[in-house]
C-alpha cells in the first residue's frame, strides 16, 4: 500500500479499484494526502450503485469525507425506490439510520407504499428485535397519501400494527384523514362549512389544513411548460409541475425576450434552451437560453434557418433542430448545437420535408414522426444516425398525424394524437425498433394536437393543445397521463392557462428545486376544498339556466358514485361512532376559449 502511495506522490499514478479503494482511502486519510483521499472519494462516488450506496454513505461518515457523505445522500434521495427493492445493505440500518431516510421530504418515492413496504423488509429480517418500534417507523411514512384501500387492507389490518395498541391513535388520525379527503373530494354539499369535518378544520382561519401526514415530499424531476398560444396570441408564460404535489406552479421569470409559439425546447445540464417558434409575426431562427439555477435568459446562437413548427431532441448533450416552416416552405434540412462552442453546424437532410412533426431520442438515435408536408399531414417517420450521419425511413405509422407528439418511453417511440387532415386525434401507437412494427395504444381521454408532452414520474404526460368543441377549434389546459403498467390513462391537474403550441421539458437534480414546487403544502386540501366549491357553483349556475331537475339524471350520477360512497362507509365503519355518507355529485366540464391560429 505504501508503494502505491510513494508512486502516487512522485509520479502523480494510482491505480485505484474496487478491491482497494477502501485500504487506499483509510491508509491517504491516515496519511493526509489529500490528493489520493480526493481520487478515492471520486472512484467511490462514479460507481454508487443501488446495491452498494448505503455502506458507502456510511463509511464516507466513519470517515467525514463530507462530499462523498452529501453525495452518496444525494443518490439515495433520487434512488430510493430501486434501493428498497436491490439492496440488502439496508436491512443492516439501525432504527436511526432508516428513519432519517425514510422520513426524509428529499425521499424520491412515487407512492407511500414503497416506505411501508421496506419498513416490513428491515422488521422482518430480525422480527424479535425490530416489531417493536412499528409506531416510530410508521410516523415517517405519509400515512394521508396511501390509497385508502390500501392503508385498510394492508397497513391497519397487519398484525405488526393490529397487535400494536400504540399505533392505535395514528391508525384512528389517518382514517378520519381519509374520510374528509373522501368528504371534500366528492362531496361539495356538505364542506362549504367545517361542521362536517373531523381533524382538518381550522375555525380560527375558517379554512381546512392538511395534516403532516398528507403534506407530500418534494420532487426530484420538474416539469416546464413554457410559451405557447393563448387567448389569440403567442405568450411567454411559464408553469412547473410538481409531480408531488400534482400542482403547476407560475414561474415570474418570463422571456424578456418576448413571447413565442410552436417552438421546440431541449434541456442540457440545468439550462433549458427555446429554439425557432413564432410570435405572430416573424419566424424565429433565434434561439434563448434560460438557466434553471440563476434563473436568467441569454441569447444563444441562430440558426442556420428560421423554423417555426420545429422539432427538437438532445443526444449525448448536443441539441438537434429538424424540419419546420420558415414562412414560405417546409424544410428537410438538419442541424445541431454544441453548447460548449456555441455554434450549430448542419447535419444530413431528411429523406422528406417535414413541419409540425415530433421528434425524440431511443438508444443513441433520432427518431422524427408525421407532420405536415404542405400538402397533406404525413404518416411516414425516419431515424437519425449520428455515427453514420444518415437518415434512414422506417415503417410508416398506423395513422396521418400533424401537430403529433412523440416520447421515448420504456425501449419504444410513442405517437399520440395530432391532426389527420379531418380531425384531432385521441388515439396512439407506439414503434418498436426491434420489429420496425407500429402497435396501438389506449385512446386519450382529449383528442388533441399541437401539445407537449414528456415523461415524467415514469409516465407519459400529454399538456394542453387544440381540441374541438360546438364553437370550434380551442386551445385547452387539460392534462393526461399514460402509465404503461396499467395501459391506462389518468387524468392529471389541469394547467393555469388554456395553451396550444407549447412546449415542455424536465430538469432533473436541480439544487433549487423549491423554487419550482408548490410553496404551501399546507393549504392543498383548502384548495382541493375551493375548486370544488366553485365547481358545485359553476353547476348549480348551469342547473338552474337549463332548468334541470331530471330524477333519471340524478339517479344516474348517484349510480356513477356508488364506488366512492362505498368508501365513505368503509371508513365510517372503522371510526366509533359512525359517521353518515355523503352526497356525491357528478363533474361537468370546464369551458374553453377559441385559439385563432393553426396551421391546418
Amino acid at each position: 500500500m505504501l508503494h502505491k502511495l510513494l508512486v502516487y506522490i512522485y509520479l502523480r499514478k494510482l491505480d485505484i479499484n474496487e478491491d482497494n479503494v477502501y485500504s487506499v482511502l483509510i491508509t491517504a486519510d491516515y496519511l493526509s494526502i489529500l490528493g489520493v483521499l480526493d481520487l478515492c472519494c471520486q472512484f467511490l462516488e462514479e460507481h454508487l450503485t443501488p446495491k452498494n450506496c448505503l455502506g458507502t454513505l456510511s463509511f464516507a461518515q466513519s470517515h467525514f469525507c463530507r462530499d462523498l457523505s452529501n453525495n452518496s445522500w444525494k443518490y439515495i434521495m433520487k434512488n430510493f425506490a430501486q434501493i428498497a427493492v436491490e439492496s440488502d445493505e439496508i436491512l443492516s440500518l439501525s432504527l436511526n439510520q432508516i428513519q432519517d431516510i425514510i422520513n426524509s421530504d428529499d425521499l424520491n418515492v412515487k407512492s407511500e407504499e414503497t416506505v411501508w413496504e421496506v419498513i416490513l423488509r428491515w422488521i422482518d429480517h430480525d422480527t424479535e428485535n425490530r416489531r417493536k418500534h412499528i409506531v416510530e417507523l410508521m410516523k415517517c411514512i405519509r400515512l394521508g397519501l396511501l390509497d385508502t384501500q390500501f392503508f385498510l387492507e394492508h397497513v391497519k389490518e397487519h398484525p405488526y400494527v393490529s397487535s400494536s395498541e400504540e399505533s392505535r391513535p395514528m391508525i384512528i388520525e389517518t382514517l378520519k384523514f381519509l374520510y374528509d379527503l373522501e368528504m371534500i373530494t366528492h362531496s361539495p354539499n356538505n364542506i362549504r362549512s367545517g361542521s362536517q369535518f373531523l381533524i382538518i378544520w381550522s375555525p380560527r382561519d375558517g379554512e381546512v389544513i392538511t395534516p403532516e401526514i398528507a403534506r407530500p415530499r418534494v420532487p426530484h424531476e420538474i416539469l416546464f411548460a413554457i410559451g405557447g398560444w393563448s387567448g389569440g396570441s403567442p405568450t411567454n408564460f411559464i408553469e412547473t409541475y410538481d409531480t408531488r404535489a400534482d400542482r403547476w406552479v407560475k414561474v415570474e421569470e418570463v422571456d424578456p425576450a418576448g413571447s413565442r409559439a410552436y417552438h421546440g425546447t431541449a434541456v442540457v445540464g440545468f439550462k433549458i434552451y427555446v429554439i425557432g417558434g413564432f410570435d405572430g409575426m416573424d419566424y424565429f431562427n433565434s434561439c434563448r437560453c434560460f438557466d434553471a439555477v440563476t434563473k436568467t435568459w441569454k441569447e444563444v446562437a441562430p440558426m442556420h434557418s428560421r423554423r417555426c413548427y420545429v422539432s427538437t431532441s438532445v443526444l449525448k448533450g448536443t441539441i438537434y433542430a429538424m424540419g419546420g416552416y420558415d414562412g414560405h416552405s417546409r424544410k428537410n434540412s438538419a442541424e445541431k448545437y454544441d453548447h460548449r462552442t456555441n455554434q450549430w453546424s448542419l447535419i444530413a437532410p431528411m429523406n422528406m420535408q417535414r413541419s409540425d412533426a415530433s421528434a425524440c431520442n431511443l438508444d443513441g438515435k433520432i427518431y422524427i414522426t408525421g407532420g405536415f408536408n404542405g400538402q397533406e399531414c404525413m404518416h411516414s417517420a425516419e431515424v437519425y444516425d449520428p455515427e453514420l450521419n444518415q437518415w434512414s425511413l422506417i415503417s410508416p405509422m398506423r395513422s396521418r398525424r400533424s401537430g403529433v407528439s412523440c416520447i421515448a418511453y420504456h425501449g419504444s417511440v410513442y405517437v399520440i394524437g395530432g391532426f389527420n387532415g379531418i380531425s384531432r386525434m385521441c388515439s396512439g401507437e407506439k414503434f418498436n425498433p426491434l420489429t420496425n412494427t407500429w402497435t396501438p395504444i389506449p385512446d386519450m381521454y382529449n383528442p388533441r394536437s399541437n401539445f407537449a408532452i414528456e415523461v415524467i414520474d415514469d409516465m407519459i404526460f400529454a399538456i394542453g393543445g387544440f381540441n374541438v368543441c360546438i364553437s370550434g377549434v380551442t386551445t385547452i389546459y387539460h392534462v393526461e397521463c399514460y402509465d404503461d403498467k396499467t395501459n391506462e390513462w389518468y387524468e392529471a391537474t389541469d394547467m393555469n392557462i388554456y395553451r396550444s403550441a407549447l412546449s415542455a421539458c424536465v430538469i432533473d437534480g436541480l439544487p433549487n428545486v423549491h423554487d419550482y414546487i408548490h410553496k404551501h403544502r399546507d393549504k392543498l386540501m383548502e384548495e382541493k376544498r375551493q375548486k370544488m366549491i366553485a365547481l358545485e357553483n359553476h353547476r348549480n349556475l348551469v342547473n338552474d339556466q337549463n332548468n334541470n331537475n331530471n330524477h333519471d339524471t340524478i339517479a344516474a350520477a348517484v349510480n356513477a358514485n356508488m364506488q366512492q360512497l362505498n368508501i365513505l362507509q368503509q371508513l365510517n365503519g372503522h371510526l366509533n361512532p359512525a359517521l353518515p355518507p355523503a352526497h356525491v355529485p357528478d363533474p361537468l366540464p370546464m369551458q374553453v376559449e377559441p385559439d385563432e391560429n393553426e396551421e391546418h
